[in-house]
């Protein structure tokens, strides 16, 4: 079986010669010689993808059955229903959710607190304190929210930068010492 313009075993060279060379149909669509060349059908133009943004971090969540003692470490944002004992130092978000219980020492970008939260925290962004929220620890972060009905105990700084809380701290301790040196404030 020959292929298309493929030559048979029988055939020779002298009858390919004989035979008119095939050629291509003229396309109706397409003149020979255009006048004017078809432009390609347009399309929409095609945005570059955007970069993912902090606020649009993966999330992991450890539900209200999970009990989990150890130390959670990552960028991603995290949010814990149930009990977790240990260190959390993330680059994310932190949410507590109401009922939940631990016992952590935290350093996230965002904390909202709506459970039960005995360590202290550290925030690079905002704490918010919901109503059901309650903290026994120290808090340090660049703002606090705190809900009428939340609890908590312990220091806390917000608002300053860390240049304003070294001198402030400098300057108290300062101030210590002359209490100590004289026996009073003066």
């Amino acid at each position: 079986m020959a292929l298309w313009n493929q030559p048979t075993p029988e055939e020779t060279n002298e009858k390919r010669a004989e035979r008119p060379p095939i050629m291509p149909e003229k396309s109706p669509i397409m003149p020979e010689k255009p006048s004017v060349m078809p432009m390609p059908a347009q399309s929409a133009p095609i945005t570059p993808p955007r970069p993912i943004m902090a606020s649009h971090r993966e999330e992991t969540v450890f539900g209200p059955g999970v009990t989990i003692e150890g130390k959670i470490e990552g960028d991603a944002n995290v949010r814990i229903a149930g009990k977790f004992k240990g260190d959390i130092h993330i680059k994310g978000d932190l949410t507590i959710d109401k009922g939940a219980q631990l016992g952590a020492k935290i350093q996230a970008a965002n904390v909202t607190i709506g459970g039960e939260l005995e360590g202290n925290v550290t925030s690079t962004g905002q704490v918010k304190l919901l109503e059901s929220g309650q903290l026994i620890g120290d808090l340090k972060a660049n703002t606090l929210t705190v809900a009428a009905g939340s609890r908590m105990r312990g220091h806390v700084e917000f608002g300053w930068s860390a240049s304003e809380a070294a001198k402030f701290m400098n300057g108290r301790a300062h101030d210590d010492k002359k209490i100590e040196k004289n026996g009073n404030a003066g």
